[in-house]
């Protein structure tokens, strides 16, 4: 059995328990010694040289990444089963060690440790309901993931069984998408039978079942003759069938008719599992405590973007302010020219103020590619980190779309955003965590990796970084986006907001240009990012300016002592960050009450410090 198995493999391999049944089998009280070697275990080793924490959490990561590369038949209850009990063993092994007499940083080891594994052991639950709620839609999954189980079990395999099994498979397709069909009639025109996102989750199951089926063929194709004579024919068959069927889906359920140019379809989480996952990022609020964070933000943004329109000469209105800045662009095959302009503008200005260390190696070995045009539909602006990745027109655009992507990445958004993409922001946070407290890497956040890089847009703004109205509207756009993306975000999965919705709220709101707002919310909601993560940048970054008020503003640290720390703590949960640079009293069962905005009432916020 696993269960016992990986049980006293894992006090073996972390915890030097040396007295196991013969077998690795039976019951047994292990006495944990932190101390202990386990320099010899039957499985592998642990860096000696490491922190005992720091260790366990590395093996951790390596064997479940192992595990997700084994497991990796989709809809898989074995897979589940095994992901299930080595967390829940790893739990067992934590809860054996003396949190009071670790030191801080491994305190602090600990708690992240614990939180992800809560949070992936409450994520199984969550996943297996999603594929309860598609099971009507692909009955005959399990035979396909039994089929990709014993493949990675190297189950040796008779052609002629195989042949009648896939067969088989065919027909029960045909009868699922039939069963489909029928309830569709029944439903009469008109009438939405099925949710539309279940729908849409299930079409891409298909099309993961059919990937996996066609791996395994492919594994034994050629190589074993009659597995080749017996499976080929029905294979293809199956293969059509599939295809055939997620397309059905697609077009029939979903009523999808341009492939080229789908609707935007998400798969809101509900209030549930947004607070599962505010959790586990550590934040005491509630999704509705942050949609009004996100309110009192937007108010300070519209009258700062008032202000910096009545500078430029437009009286109140801030559209107009907004439109001439849109203008500000550079010309066709300038745009490279301005990013590494700005780039550098950005360094010089830290430096000079002594704001953070940047290794030479950083400022020197960043890199800058041009996103494609079919890119820019879901990226309409910088993606950035060691390679910024450069969104303005190419000559396939059509002229309008040309139009869009120079205005919304003008000289103003741009100097706004390169600094958020390149240094201080994504690129020196890389290059970061990829020398410090790496094992960390693991536990990464949103909320630290976008907080960090929104955070200096505010720290820079206060910095009086914005040296015109206009630099200030280019920061202000911003500023105003990422509350824009809490509001729309969390609604959305909270049933309050549609995409339709969301994107009339960016352009009348915020003063996105349509196609950008399209790009925006379509890459928001369809699942390519977490429901939290558009939200992480904003709060994120508020967060770590209420931090510094306590470390900095105090006087208990420099600016670059304490954002060189920061960094050097690698991307956890900034409650955790907080942890690690004070003396915030740590305790086991350790969970999020830092109100970093003060008191919040849905509807009324109270400022923190009033």
């Amino acid at each position: 059995m696993i269960s016992s198995t990986l049980t006293h493999m894992v006090l073996i391999l972390v915890l030097g328990v040396t007295t196991v049944p013969d077998g690795l089998t039976g019951e047994m009280s292990p006495s944990i010694d932190l101390a202990a070697d386990d320099s010899q275990h039957p499985g592998g080793v642990i860096d000696s040289t490491l922190p005992k924490l720091r260790g366990m959490i590395e093996l951790y990561s390596a064997d479940r990444r192992n595990i997700g590369r084994f497991y990796d038949a989709p809809m898989s209850k074995l897979a589940s089963d095994r992901t299930r009990e080595y967390l829940q063993h790893w739990q067992e092994v934590l809860d054996a060690i003396d949190f009071d007499a670790l030191e801080r940083d491994q305190q602090v080891d600990h708690l992240l440790f614990q939180n992800d594994l809560r949070y992936r052991l409450r994520s199984l639950e969550h996943q297996q309901l999603k594929e309860q709620q598609i099971d009507p839609f692909v009955p005959f999954a399990e035979t396909i993931t039994r089929l990709q189980e014993k493949r990675r079990q190297v189950v040796p395999v008779d052609g002629k069984i195989l042949a009648n099994i896939i067969t088989d498979l065919d027909r029960a397709v045909k009868d699922a998408r039939t069963t489909i069909e029928k309830r569709l009639k029944e439903g009469g025109e008109g009438e939405q039978v099925f949710e539309i996102s279940v729908a849409n989750r299930a079409s891409r199951m298909v099309d993961r079942l059919q990937r996996t089926l066609s791996g395994w063929y492919r594994f034994y194709a050629g190589y074993d003759p009659l597995f080749t004579w017996w499976v080929e024919k029905p294979y293809k068959d199956l293969e059509k069938t599939l295809k055939s069927y997620s397309k059905f889906i697609r077009n029939k359920v979903m009523a999808i008719d341009d492939e080229d140019d789908p609707p935007i379809i998400g798969d809101p989480v509900g209030r549930e599992e947004l607070m599962s996952m505010l959790e586990h990022e550590m934040i005491a609020y509630s999704p509705e405590q942050l949609i009004e964070i996100a309110r009192q933000e937007f108010d300070w943004c519209r009258n700062e973007m008032v202000r910096a329109a009545q500078d430029l000469g437009y009286g109140d209105d801030w559209r107009k302010a907004l439109e001439h800045v849109k203008e500000l662009h550079v010309e066709p095959g300038k745009q490279p020219d301005l990013i590494r302009e700005l780039a550098h503008e950005a360094v010089e200005f830290i430096e000079q103020r002594d704001l953070v260390t940047i290794p030479d190696l950083c400022k020197e070995t960043w890199r800058m590619e041009m996103l494609s045009a079919a890119r820019q539909k879901t990226s309409p602006y910088f993606l950035g980190g060691e390679t910024i990745m450069v969104a303005f027109p190419t000559h396939e655009m059509e002229h309008e779309d040309k139009r869009m992507s120079m205005r919304g990445n003008n000289r103003h958004f741009a100097r706004a955003t390169v600094h958020h993409e390149l240094i201080p922001g994504h690129h020196l946070q890389g290059f970061m965590t990829s020398r410090h407290q790496t094992h960390r890497r693991g536990f990464g956040t949103p909320f630290w990796m976008e907080g960090w890089a929104l955070y200096w847009e505010m720290l820079l703004w206060d910095k009086e970084f914005a040296e015109s109205a206009e630099n200030r509207v280019g920061m202000l756009f911003w500023r105003t986006h990422r509350c824009a993306r809490i509001i729309f975000s969390l609604s959305y999965h909270l049933g309050r907001m549609s995409a339709e919705e969301a994107i009339d709220f960016l352009v009348e709101n915020v003063g996105h240009e349509r196609n950008n707002a399209t790009a925006e919310v379509r890459r928001s909601v369809s699942g390519s990012y977490g429901p939290l993560y558009q939200a992480a940048y904003m709060l994120g970054g508020l967060q770590l300016m209420a931090l510094h008020r306590e470390l900095v503003d105090s006087g208990q640290m420099s600016d670059r002592e304490f954002h060189d720390r920061v960094l050097k703590n690698n991307s956890i949960p900034i409650d955790m960050v907080r942890a690690a640079l004070s003396d915030v009293e740590l305790k086991r069962n350790h969970r999020p009450t830092w109100n970093f905005y003060g008191a919040v009432d849905e509807g009324k916020t109270v400022p923190a410090g009033e």
